[in-house]
């Protein structure tokens, strides 16, 4: 009895919180924090400092150390979920450790699942059933080239964002991101259909920090959507460009680092030197608010 009474209880917290975070919530928090930074936590066993192989659970205790030193300074978690795959059944494990924890701790905070998924209907509604109801996550990155009917069942999930990939950081992404179809680069075509399908006002877009110049094209489309841009930190994204270009009304930017907060140290201080790095790019963030 006792059991399933915890069950119930598990059930009941985690419903509470699928149904928390929406737009208005994130908004209130970057300018409360007044940063717009989002931490990627991508954890490779072989760059966390040696010490923490001691853990029964080395990624989850990479993560919560992170998060612990870090939480006042950002509004916003992204582990990409290939760093957690890679590790099987333990890698899963983590992941799902570490949104519990993010989720019990820290509520008011913004999470996203890099998992970068997209597929036919009846197979999306069960990705956006993983990321959404299991793991509980705020957002999922979502790839657009199958079209709508790949993406709208993420997008029906209320209070979930759907982040498409639009313009992205890597080098490769200008292979066919910027190839010109009527006279209209493909990312923009991207952006323009996406708004047509239903329950858009859910989704975010990715677009890189490395393509700075693109933002105005960007917001002259979607003025009001919320922005997630990697790239800045180890790729070498500048915040400037992208403030200049992309800040909107609400704010709407998730400005991503990842590489260059989280392994800033492979030593024991290597949460408190994060802190020191997240702490660099929030005041930053702070003087273009």
């Amino acid at each position: 009895m006792k059991a399933k009474r915890s069950i119930k209880i598990i059930t009941f917290v985690k419903l509470i919180y699928f149904m928390k975070m929406t737009k208005q919530q994130l908004v209130e928090q970057i300018k409360k924090k007044k940063s717009f930074l989002c931490i990627g936590l991508d954890v490779d066993i072989d760059k966390i400092p040696p010490h923490l192989s001691a853990f029964e659970d080395p990624i989850f205790e990479f993560n919560k150390q992170i998060i612990d030193a870090t939480h006042h300074l950002a509004v916003a978690y992204k582990p990409n979920t290939a760093f957690y795959e890679a590790y099987g059944i333990k890698g899963w494990k983590a992941l799902q450790k570490t949104i519990d924890y993010l989720n019990g701790k820290h509520p008011e905070i913004f999470t996203i699942a890099d998992a970068k998924r997209g597929d036919i209907g009846n197979t999306s509604t069960r990705y956006a059933k993983a990321f959404f109801e299991d793991l509980n996550f705020n957002a999922l990155t979502v790839a657009p080239y199958m079209g709508s009917d790949s993406v709208e069942p993420f997008l029906a999930f209320e209070n979930k964002f759907t982040i498409l990939l639009a313009l992205t950081s890597n080098i490769g992404g200008l292979d066919f991101q910027t190839l010109q179809i009527d006279n209209l680069a493909l990312y923009k075509k991207v952006l323009r259909t996406s708004l047509t399908w239903k329950n858009a006002k859910n989704l975010m877009y990715v677009v890189g920090a490395t393509r700075p110049e693109y933002f105005a094209e960007i917001r002259k489309i979607i003025p009001h959507h919320f922005l997630l841009v990697p790239g800045i930190g180890a790729q070498g994204g500048n915040l400037q460009g992208v403030c200049t270009y992309g800040l909107n009304n609400d704010i709407g930017l998730l400005v991503n680092s990842s590489r260059g907060i989280i392994y800033a140290s492979s030593e024991k201080d290597f949460a408190e030197k994060a802190a020191e790095k997240a702490l660099e790019l929030q005041q930053e963030m702070e003087s273009y608010l």
